[in-house]
């Protein structure tokens, strides 16, 4: 079988889900970290999971800044995002600029509500300019376990290109986290091209853009949360706010039993 998991055709779990779409400002990671903590207390644990923007405590357009506040994966910034988890018991995904070894590559890392690290994931494909300039490539798949799904994360770019959201689908990925910066010239993207990803591999897919503009960026915003069947969940305006849905497993199933893709793929790869 595929997709053992799925096993039975009926997964009970329900997992709440949000998106904190944050308006792009000149901060410290600290004080974003503090706008952070005001939309966990005013949420008073009604999430289990929730998703913050590609690069949220650096900013993205900020030139140097880039350099200024990367870190490595262990470092103070991070510990405090393990510290907010922890007093909120809210899983979180964060974006940031992570320093290893003089590299720099645009991560993002998820960390569980007892502070655990759940993943740490480096974007695979940069699009041409400041990112290929700026950063290193990752080079591997991230995926991790929780409350029973297997979630992968994809960063920008990486979930616009078809194969990588089919690879973490046929790796039993439920769910994909896509924290983004999209500006506002790319309204396809995320009106269009999002919500076919999700369709295509019967998956949940969280697309968490920054609003407001930054350096020479004007971000769409227009966050969303898609079901695997290609309904809006979930949608954002063009400013800050916080969007949420309760994410039934029983979903994957039956879109997937209405319209086996990732069957006809696995087929399709064995022919090849």
């Amino acid at each position: 079988r595929l997709f053992p998991r799925l096993a039975g055709h009926r997964v009970m779990t329900i997992i709440r889900a949000a998106i904190f779409q944050s308006d792009a400002r000149d901060e410290t990671p600290a004080v974003r970290l503090d706008r952070l903590e005001t939309v966990l207390r005013d949420a008073d644990g009604a999430f289990d999971l929730l998703l913050c923007p590609e690069l949220y405590l650096s900013g993205y357009d900020v030139g140097s800044k880039i350099h200024d506040f990367a870190e490595p994966a262990n470092g103070p910034t991070l510990a405090r995002v393990a510290e907010l988890a922890t007093r909120y018991e809210t899983s979180l995904a964060i974006g940031y600029p992570e320093l290893h070894d003089d590299t720099l590559y645009n991560a993002v890392a998820v960390v569980g509500k007892s502070g655990e690290r759940l993943l740490d994931y480096r974007k695979r494909f940069l699009p041409p300019g400041f990112e290929s300039d700026t950063f290193t490539p990752g080079g591997e798949p991230g995926i991790f376990e929780f409350m029973g799904q297997r979630i992968a994360a994809l960063i920008c770019y990486d979930v616009e290109i078809p194969e990588l959201v089919r690879e973490a689908a046929m790796a039993g990925a439920t769910i994909i986290l896509a924290p983004t910066a999209l500006r506002a010239q790319w309204t396809f993207v995320a009106r269009k091209m999002i919500p076919t990803r999700a369709f295509e591999n019967g998956v949940f897919l969280l697309y968490a853009n920054h609003a407001g503009s930054e350096g020479a960026s004007v971000y769409l915003g227009e966050s969303v949360i898609v079901a695997p069947d290609g309904r809006e969940l979930a949608l954002a305006g063009g400013g800050e706010e916080v969007i949420s849905a309760s994410l039934d497993m029983a979903d994957i199933a039956r879109a997937r039993d209405v319209l086996p893709y990732l069957e006809v793929a696995a087929k399709c790869g064995r022919a090849a």
